[in-house]
């Protein structure tokens, strides 16, 4: 009796030397994650802004939307709930969220394998803005939409100008 090829769902695949084990993590190598927030008060016409102050990492003095960095494991939108709250105390649903940019930098401050920037809109949310981080910041306050300050931080600017105005919804920073 001739012999009948076994199941594919019983098919046993045997690791042998010749194969390729699990790539070890690429830490090195990897982009940072960052998300932004753009709390948009559509009754008003008005964002909540805030502006870096004396001690921020960068872009002292300049303003420049809610924005951090993605924990190791975080999901993106967890990101810029944890970021928003800690930064202005103002609470949003991971589900309400909804994707206004991205952006791509080639480099960037503690990202020199570059970082992508996932910029969020919220148009609904709980609480009151405050300067929950004033060492960092020197305010935290909604301004008119029509109005945004400057010096603006360049790639949240962008990302928030291309918002405003219906505009495309990438930005490449720093590639050739």
């Amino acid at each position: 009796m001739p012999d009948n090829p076994p199941d594919e769902g019983n098919t046993v695949i045997q690791q042998t030397d010749d194969q390729p084990k699990a790539l070890k993590p690429a830490l090195e190598s990897m982009t940072l994650l960052v998300a932004a927030v753009i709390v948009h008060d559509m009754a008003t016409n008005r964002v909540l802004l805030l502006q870096r102050g004396e001690n921020a990492k960068f872009a002292q003095g300049m303003w420049d939307l809610p924005v951090g960095k993605s924990e190791p494991g975080e999901p993106i939108t967890e990101t810029a709930v944890r970021e928003l709250y800690e930064e202005t105390g103002l609470t949003v649903k991971p589900n309400s969220l909804k994707v206004a940019h991205i952006i791509h930098g080639a480099w960037g401050v503690e990202a020199p394998n570059g970082f992508l920037t996932v910029v969020f809109t919220a148009a609904e949310w709980t609480g009151e803005p405050e300067n929950r981080e004033p060492r960092k910041h020197s305010q935290v306050r909604w301004v008119d939409a029509d109005a945004i300050p400057e010096p603006f931080v360049d790639t949240t600017s962008s990302a928030l100008h291309q918002y405003l105005a219906g505009g495309p919804e990438i930005s490449l920073n720093g590639w050739r």
